[in-house]
């Protein structure tokens, strides 16, 4: 079962995703504002986060830098900015998917569904070079058969780093 984290401060949002969720048999988790998201992302394993803009004590832009820092769980920005900057700002930082408010929950859990495939694929790939290997299923590193604990972000720029071997970087 996918899980998904709603992150909105608006209640009757967050019952609307959460019926859907339910509906389409996702677990679904919930968070107020950033704060608590990023606890909670720090926490637990996500296979997707919701996450509104325009939230109390952490917006949603700095909640997203805080999230990149910690994992690549995809995330879809849910707002009721609709200008193209906020969108873009949005895809700079790393959104998988941006859906303006209001919003049909049909359309945004068909966007998480495309989202979380998306990312299942991607991380799919065994990564091999020079007595290297990177599993991504099982997140592992291997250096000549043996196993390197690495945090979050030394996996993900490693892998980044050995998948663009031989490009200026």
């Amino acid at each position: 079962m996918n899980r998904i984290l709603i992150v909105d401060d608006e209640i009757l949002i967050r019952e609307v995703i959460r019926e859907y969720g339910d509906l389409y048999g996702y677990e679904v988790d919930e968070a107020v504002d950033g704060l608590e998201c990023v606890d909670k992302v720090s926490r637990k394993d996500y296979d997707c986060i919701i996450l509104d803009v325009m939230m109390p004590n952490l917006d949603g832009y700095s909640t997203l830098k805080k999230i990149r820092d910690i994992n690549r769980t995809p995330v879809i920005m849910l707002s009721a900015r609709t200008e193209v900057d906020d969108k873009l700002y949005g895809f700079e930082l790393g959104i998988d998917d941006y859906v303006s408010k209001p919003f049909s929950p049909k359309e945004l859990f068909a966007r998480i569904k495309v989202v979380i495939e998306r990312n299942n694929r991607s991380s799919e790939e065994i990564v091999e070079a020079d007595g290297l290997l990177i599993d991504d299923c099982a997140h592992v590193v291997k250096i000549d058969g043996n196993e390197v604990h690495l945090t979050n972000k030394e996996y993900d720029l490693l892998r980044y780093l050995v998948i663009n071997a031989n490009r200026a970087i």
